[in-house]
């Protein structure tokens, strides 16, 4: 039996924003009934304001599915769709006291609703089914989003990719290439002497990026009971937010200017940092 929050009990049991918004000025829909869980979000939005005044969903799945997605309602109503973007998975588990690890999968289908209905919205078109080379046939799961969740989530083995995304959790056939996926995303290195880095794909430098700010810089920040969050990585922008002791400091902006120069040194000379 999986070991659920109070919190997710209820939002299981008595979920909320449950149903369809009428005439809805977004929809998202992202899973697959043949595949165990499918998610059907529909928000209202002020065109003026570009908020979200009402949000319901409806869902196909388990009791870590339906959590998800009634948390998820909570979360965005009222925040703009620009605000709304900015919701990770980790935001939907955080919200429920946290997931069993092998439901995480359930958070990333709610995270994956929302950027559907968004796009919806500013009438991007939607792909019926995500781009990419199909590695998990099993579950339908594209290299990219192993590779986008990866990274988001900093996961490293197969047991965790399968817990995000069921990538590897049926016939197994995939978990080889799974783990080889895995170590390209994270066999870049920092270089030991400062050099110009090599060429970067997006996802390569993402990747760099997180590894130098957990290895590098956390530790400092977190001696003296700081740390810092990465919000977004725009290309060659990088936006942050200091936590803890480095919150309001005087010395923020010394403190901001010495990662920039710490990423253009190990990254790209073109990276600039921004706080939040």
């Amino acid at each position: 039996m999986w070991d659920y929050t109070e919190k997710v009990k209820d939002f299981f049991l008595n979920p909320k924003n449950i149903g369809e918004v009428e005439n809805p000025d977004a929809v998202g829909e992202v899973g697959s009934i043949v595949c165990g869980d499918a998610l059907r979000l529909t928000l209202k939005i002020d065109k003026e304001t570009n908020r979200i005044i009402d949000a319901k969903f409806q869902t196909f799945g388990c009791a870590s599915a339906i959590a998800s997605s009634s948390a998820l309602t909570e979360l965005v109503k009222g925040k703009t769709i620009d605000e709304a973007l900015k919701i990770t998975n980790k935001d939907i588990a955080d919200f429920l006291g946290g997931l069993p690890k092998e439901k995480m999968h359930c958070s990333v289908m709610g995270m994956e609703a929302l950027e559907a209905a968004i796009a919806n919205y500013k009438g991007i078109p939607v792909q019926v089914e995500e781009e990419g080379r199909v590695v998990c046939k099993c579950f339908n799961v594209t290299e990219e989003k192993i590779r986008k969740v990866a990274i988001e989530n900093h996961l490293t083995t197969v047991e965790e990719i399968t817990d995000y995304t069921k990538a590897g959790g049926g016939c197994g056939e995939c978990q080889a290439e799974i783990e080889g996926i895995l170590k390209d995303i994270w066999s870049v290195k920092a270089p030991e002497k400062p050099s110009k880095p090599k060429k970067l794909t997006n996802l390569q430098k993402i990747a760099l990026i997180q590894e130098i700010i957990n290895r590098e810089i956390r530790p400092g920040l977190q001696a003296d009971g700081g740390d810092i969050e990465i919000i977004d990585i725009e290309g060659n922008k990088v936006i942050i937010a200091l936590r803890g002791m480095c919150t309001g400091c005087v010395m923020a902006g010394v403190t901001i200017s010495s990662i920039q120069e710490k990423l253009r040194e190990l990254v790209s000379e073109d990276i600039v940092v921004e706080a939040q």
